[in-house]
């Protein structure tokens, strides 16, 4: 099992840029795919973005596509969501999510467990 904790989230006007972290602890984070998504209120969850457990392969939603990076660093048990040119529609709870194996995927049903999230609002 593995427990996700998000950071860095809050109010940027749009245009700006946030960083958002999700420190893991708990079994090997290396192992897992990882992916981030958010939900806006009265929302679904959306994907946002995944990557596979080396960091080899990332993919990304085509609305946040050029403007957002996801990114780990396995030593340090850390997966990133870089954001820049934000908008007012990227306004939501960002989590980030673990998968038990197998290939990062873009439906929330994929993951197994999950952060409590991190509010990012953008102001216009």
């Amino acid at each position: 099992q593995v427990q996700l904790v998000e950071s860095g989230g809050g109010l940027v006007q749009a245009g700006g840029s946030l960083r958002l972290y999700c420190a893991a602890s708990g079994r090997t984070f290396s192992s897992y795919p990882m992916g981030w998504f958010r939900q806006a209120p009265g929302k679904e969850r959306e994907f946002v973005g995944a990557i596979s457990w080396s960091g080899s392969n990332t993919y990304y939603a085509d609305s946040v596509k050029g403007r957002f990076t996801v990114s780990r660093d396995n030593a340090k048990n850390t997966l990133y969501l870089q954001m820049k040119s934000l908008k007012p529609e990227d306004t939501a709870v960002y989590y980030c999510a673990a998968r038990g194996g197998g290939l990062p995927g873009r439906d929330p049903s994929d993951y197994d467990y999950w952060g409590q999230g991190t509010q990012v609002t953008v102001s216009s």
